[in-house]
């Protein structure tokens, strides 16, 4: 109706329409998810440095909150292989420090949301998430290597992780390798399947399009069906009474208790306070938040974008803040929107968030009655999943791309690249910082477009900020003291939407130090805004024309003389300083 206005709470505006023709659909993308989640959830609680269990407490709150609070059909929360690397570096292995962790992130990032701040994600440059993510890729491969090998005690720091599995290769488990590396061909082979499958059309016999639904399910469904498979040759090695495998073990049964997330934690010499643990997390209360904010919305964006609808940023930083805050309620740590479960669920053909009550109600069915069967699963297995997951996100072609386009934005994307195999966030904060300055380079020395003749005609190639100001003065004091005879000056002002005070002093102080040597300054082409402001700032001598032509053909009066302008026009040579 006209006037009316939107349902606050996202759910209502789908809900009350939502037809019987979706409910297949919406149960069909549900169940897809939650078999590539369960697999993942327990491989990625492996990355995290946390026992299995807290990647499937990690794995359906998210899908639940973001029934009600998402504005993307097809955005999947739960853990992923970049969040995962994060928790490992700031919660140290210990999972009070990861749900505390959550609870944190989630208070910032809803925050953020109640404030509007997700424009601060704008200042994180393609180019720094491209490196941190290939660097990532490269990270988080290299740390299952050990898995896949069967090797134990590898140190988590990468330097030293490459070191120590190259020094003790020769201590490979056989049985390890051997799955493992048949594990990854599997999953490699099924992705290939998946990516040249052709739509079945309704023309076909029955029997073709039954075959090419199977084939689809079991592409989808990979991971969870090599996770099985792999887990059924555990058990037979089990029955025979020889394992030459490495396993899971035990995890817990049953679901997590609802309680608060804790505030301090038991050590052996006494408690670590709250404040204690937040200065342990120290920069990490900063990355995890924004980095989960950024694939959130990242990845909503896309899949919006590819599917002709529109969402919310400010209400995804709502939802994924709701999510993790009550996520750490059941031991979960922090999560993310997925970009591999998304476009599951979105090539299941998934027509609301409804979807994800079936894959969240699938983990609650994992954790109450499957764990058991967890035990027989081995890590290499496991170890492939994560591989298999995250190669796809290293982009060889980006340095290639920025190569040819700008090839300054090399520099942040090699920093952040380089600067995350020692640490992740010496990475982000060093590419953000590059990118920063520039930004701010390309504000303090805009280009500026200097055309010669009987008058000097300046044009700046953008707006005039504080930092610009004595770069523009210099320029123009130069070449038009450096001329002979000197030449008087027009600002042509047609690219300059704004100015500020600094900006307004300087453009003072340079109509005064013309005025010493006999030259004019006058200014055409300002828009409203600007003009406002100069004409408030009542400053001595000031000359304004609506164009440069007008400027041009205006001659014959003396300098300073506020009725008309004496610069002729002139055959020009331009030039461009930077």
């Amino acid at each position: 109706m006209p006037g009316s206005r939107c349902p606050a709470l996202p759910v209502l505006r789908w809900l009350p329409r939502y037809c019987r023709a979706w409910l297949p659909l919406d149960l069909l993308a549900g169940l897809a998810v939650g078999l590539t989640a369960v697999p993942q959830a327990l491989a990625y609680a492996e990355l995290a440095g946390l026992p299995l269990q807290y990647g499937l407490y990690s794995s359906f709150m998210g899908c639940f909150v973001y029934f009600f609070l998402g504005t993307a059909k097809d955005v999947t929360l739960g853990p992923t292989a970049i969040m995962s690397l994060l928790v490992s570096s700031y919660a140290f292995h210990e999972p009070v420090y990861a749900v505390l962790l959550a609870f944190l992130s989630g208070c910032i990032q809803l925050a953020m949301g109640l404030l509007h701040l997700g424009f601060l994600l704008d200042f994180i440059s393609c180019p720094v998430i491209k490196g941190f993510t290939s660097a990532a890729s490269i990270t988080i491969s290299f740390n299952q290597i050990k898995n896949i090998l069967g090797l134990q005690g590898i140190p988590r720091q990468f330097f030293l992780q490459v070191y120590e599995t190259l020094r003790r290769i020769g201590e490979t488990r056989a049985g390890d390798a051997v799955l493992g590396l048949a594990c990854l061909a599997a999953l490699a082979a099924l992705r290939a399947m998946k990516s040249h499958l052709p739509q079945a059309a309704s023309a076909e016999p029955l029997a073709a399009r039954i075959s090419c639904w199977i084939v689809w399910i079991s592409a989808t469904a990979r991971n969870a069906l090599v996770v099985l498979f792999a887990g059924l040759v555990a058990y037979s090695f089990q029955v025979m009474g020889s394992q030459p495998l490495t396993l899971t073990g035990s995890i817990p049964r049953g679901l997590p208790a609802f309680r608060p997330p804790r505030f301090s934690l038991a050590a052996p010499n006494g408690t670590v306070p709250f404040p204690t643990m937040v200065e342990d997390m120290g920069v990490g209360l900063a990355v995890v938040p924004l980095m989960g904010l950024l694939e959130t919305i990242a990845i909503a964006k896309a899949f919006a974008s590819q599917n002709g609808y529109r969402i919310d940023p400010n209400q995804e930083l709502l939802a994924l803040g709701v999510a993790n805050i009550l996520g750490s309620f059941v031991s979960s740590y922090p999560i993310t929107g997925s970009f591999g479960r998304t476009a599951v669920n979105a090539q299941s053909g998934v027509c609301t968030p409804a979807g994800g009550l079936v894959t969240g109600a699938l983990v609650l069915l994992s954790l109450a009655y499957l764990t058991s069967l967890f035990y027989y699963i081995p890590k290499a297995a496991l170890a492939a999943v994560i591989i298999s997951a995250v190669l796809p996100m290293f982009d060889v072609g980006i340095f290639r791309t920025l190569w040819r386009v700008k090839r300054l934005d090399l520099v942040p994307l090699c920093v952040t690249f380089l600067l995350c195999f020692w640490e992740v966030q010496y990475g982000i904060v060093a590419g953000v910082l590059v990118s920063g300055i520039l930004l701010l380079y390309s504000i303090a020395r805009p280009p500026i477009k200097v055309s010669e003749g009987d008058v000097l005609l300046v044009q700046p190639g953008s707006s005039l900020h504080f930092p610009a100001i004595e770069c523009l003065r210099d320029t123009v004091c130069r070449r038009a003291l450096a001329a002979s005879p000197p030449r008087s000056v027009i600002l042509d002002c047609c690219h300059i939407s704004s100015i500020d005070y600094t900006v307004v002093v300087g453009l003072a102080e340079l109509l005064q130090e013309l005025h010493k040597h006999g030259l004019s300054l006058a200014f055409c082409g300002l828009k409203d805004p600007v003009l406002q402001v100069l004409l408030s700032a009542d400053l001595e001598g000031f000359q304004h024309f609506p164009s440069r032509e007008e400027a041009e053909r205006c001659r014959g009066a003396e300098p300073w003389d506020s009725r008309t302008d004496p610069f002729t026009s002139t055959t020009e040579s331009s030039g461009l300083i930077q």
